[in-house]
């Protein structure tokens, strides 16, 4: 069976010339033409990636993101936008969002990015230990669940994967450009921002103190390490 992707445009021209050219890929795929239409969709049934522009009628495409990261929905999303803005491209990934393309875009890159994607996002599940633990922290990448003394935490899936990367380089001193690339797979030329971010996400929710971090430490001027925290510093 063909893997299948989700097309969400409001212009026409553009969803015929991307469910054209990813279909000839091979690709299977359907359509939705507004933020609400695509968020019914998402929901009620499963697709390999989904194909989403940022302005968007009924509901926008950062807003359609976040909703479905917090249906706990994981499925890849590459976004589409006619802005060339930076803080664009820090909100859309921040939100969920796998990839980035600025319009306009040659419809050869974009079935590029969705394989990319789809390459890296069937990768990480190959080999994949069943379970991460770094002290109280248990990471199930199978199931995208992190718990810690027991108690189960809530994550966006770049959150996730972030954590997960570290916690499988337990140790290791992994820069900033490091860990965009392993985990968004994406060129910032240089701007890192965005793994900051998730970075102080993913201590809010682990860290007894965030101002003194017992299990991801910043390295200055390299960027960070996860560690195993001493047994006295752990609640």
């Amino acid at each position: 069976m063909n893997q299948k992707i989700l097309i969400v445009d409001d212009e026409e021209s553009i969803v015929t010339l991307l469910q054209y050219n990813i279909e000839k890929a091979g690709f299977d795929t359907a359509v939705a033409y507004s933020g609400t239409e695509a968020f019914d969709k998402a929901l009620s049934e499963p697709y390999d990636l989904i194909v989403l522009d940022l302005m968007l009628p009924g509901m926008e495409g950062t807003e359609v993101c976040k909703r479905l990261r917090q249906e706990k929905v994981d499925t890849p999303i590459l976004m589409l936008t006619a802005k060339d803005d930076e803080f664009d491209k820090v909100l859309g990934l921040e939100l969920g969002a796998d990839d980035y393309l600025t319009k306009p875009f040659s419809p050869k890159e974009v079935v590029a990015r969705i394989k990319a994607i789809l390459r890296r996002t069937n990768k990480q599940t190959e080999n994949e230990p069943k379970q991460l633990k770094v002290g109280q922290l248990v990471i199930s990448p199978e199931q995208y669940e992190v718990t810690i003394n027991g108690e189960e935490l809530a994550f966006t899936r770049k959150e996730f994967e972030l954590l997960a990367y570290l916690a499988r380089h337990k140790g290791k001193v992994l820069s900033r450009d490091q860990l965009l690339s392993a985990v968004w797979n994406y060129d910032f030329s240089g701007d890192t921002r965005i793994v900051d971010v998730h970075v102080s996400h993913i201590r809010e929710k682990i860290e007894p103190d965030t101002k003194q971090p017992i299990y991801i430490k910043t390295i200055r001027g390299l960027g960070y390490k996860m560690e195993e925290p001493a047994i006295e510093k752990i609640k």
